[in-house]
């Protein structure tokens, strides 16, 4: 069937940028009839940049200038999203601007192990990214309020490995009152009118209107009002849309620190192709000029869609969160322990390290070290799932498998990315093979993607139906 006619760019949005860009307008209305960029995000909790680049599976594009681990594609017929290498969680599709707010996040350096809340997370773009820039290190809350987006941001992480990541599913609100300035840094990456995801979102060009970006300026006031009592004194707020609406960036920030007096601007470094934060099409007065730190991308300056970031730091001294380090979840028995250890001394060459192990019903999951009291906090993942505890054994869950590098499984079947046995294995089949009975990671290129069992030469299927 032939693709349905594209939405035309709303012309109000249009005569709102017009005066806007002045001597740029025309590129930009260019750039936003042209088609949309992909990028390929590495997963540098697995292997380096240098590593993927040498196994790629179809030639990159060019480096991503604000991203040391990522790409933009060329435009091909191969499908990144449908290789195995995506399934085994070594890289991440997404807009190249969309990975700008991690990095502004962390452009100031880490002072140690930091706990990190991403407050809108699915699904899991951002998260990820912010994971691979931790390093595995301190703690990284994952919220979505939506319950519907909360299972495709768990499976991609899942993908990813991290072991530092919890996920919540709950209103900022609520996040809020439980944990009050907890974190180091906090992610907003605010719902919005849309902008700057026209050339990508039919939908989002039908749906645009002058009254929608006033309501969503409302609403990205009372979220980042929120988020702000979340942050430490000394600590940071990015706070990021895809819209190029002054009314939902600088506003919605100016009203903020007029509101508190407890944030300042901290100025973003300025990549190629940026423009800096523009309060002046708002008319603000002088003491607003600090804006100009946060930075604007452009279709039409770089290869990517329309973004929008600002860092804040909180400069008040009021006391931060001091939630106490203990989960409600129960520690192992010492029977189920003893099923833990059999499995994973016969399976496993990685070292896990008991004391963050905890039962959520028959579940064994394995916290991030700096795991605080969740209390009532909906917490759909609060760690890494390692299996089932049953009656008499322990099982393997799929989480479990994608966490293992490459030599921390003891008995594996490697297939190749293009074989037709890898194919059969996605799609839930038995594979014919001999070797040692018994549970074995199944790995394509020597990573891991799943679990199977050999039973007299017969290769069990357990990769997850809803992975296929």
């Amino acid at each position: 069937m032939p693709n349905p006619p594209a939405v035309p760019l709303p012309p109000g949005f249009l005569a709102r940028m017009k005066p806007l860009l002045g001597e740029e307008f025309d590129s930009f209305e260019q750039a936003m009839q042209q088609a949309p960029v992909s990028g390929l995000r590495v997963n540098t909790l697995k292997l380096s940049v240098e590593q993927f680049t040498a196994m790629t599976p179809a030639p990159l594009g060019q480096p991503v200038s604000w991203c040391e681990s990522a790409f933009v594609l060329p435009d091909s017929d191969f499908r990144f999203g449908g290789h195995p290498f995506h399934q085994a969680g070594l890289y991440y599709l997404q807009d190249p601007s969309a990975m700008s707010p991690a990095e502004m996040l962390f452009s100031v350096p880490m002072r140690g192990d930091e706990t990190v809340l991403d407050l809108a997370a699915a699904p899991g773009g951002k998260t990820t990214h912010l994971a691979a820039l931790m390093n595995g290190r301190g703690l990284l809350v994952a919220n979505e309020i939506k319950d519907k987006r909360v299972g495709h941001l768990i499976q991609n992480l899942e993908r990813w490995g991290a072991e530092n990541v919890v996920v919540t599913n709950e209103t900022p609100e609520r996040l809020a009152d439980h944990f009050s300035a907890f974190f180091d840094r906090v992610l907003v990456d605010a719902p919005c009118s849309g902008e700057g995801m026209f050339r990508k979102d039919m939908g989002a060009r039908a749906d645009w209107s002058e009254d929608m970006v006033q309501g969503c300026a409302v609403r990205q006031g009372n979220i980042l009002r929120v988020a702000a009592k979340l942050v430490k004194p000394g600590g940071y707020l990015l706070y990021s849309t895809c819209t190029f609406a002054p009314e939902e960036d600088e506003a919605v920030l100016q009203q903020l620190m007029d509101e508190t007096g407890h944030f300042r601007v901290v100025e973003l470094p300025k990549k190629p192709g940026f423009m800096v934060g523009r309060p002046d099409w708002l008319g603000l007065p002088d003491t607003a000029m600090e804006l100009s730190g946060a930075v604007r991308l452009f279709p039409h300056r770089l290869p990517g869609e329309g973004h929008f970031a600002c860092l804040l730091q909180r400069v008040d001294a009021e006391n931060e969160s001091n939630l106490p380090g203990e989960t409600r979840l129960p520690v192992p028995t010492r029977q189920q322990l003893g099923f833990w250890r059999e499995f994973a001394g016969k399976l496993l060459n990685a070292n896990l390290m008991e004391e963050r192990l905890r039962v959520a019903g028959e579940r064994l999951i394995y916290l991030p070290q700096l795991t605080p009291s969740l209390g009532r906090l909906r917490v759909p993942m609060p760690g890494i799932w390692l299996g089932f505890l049953k009656k008499d054994r322990f099982e393997p869950a799929h989480p479990l498998a994608l966490f293992l590098r490459p030599g921390q499984a003891n008995n594996t079947l490697d297939l190749a990315a293009d074989s037709r046995e890898l194919v059969a294995y996605l799609r839930g089949e038995t594979l014919p093979s001999d070797g040692l009975p018994g549970w074995l990671v199944v790995t394509v290129e020597g990573w891991p993607i799943g679990w199977g069992k050999r039973v007299q030469g017969v290769v069990k299927n357990h990769y997850p139906r809803g992975w296929m």
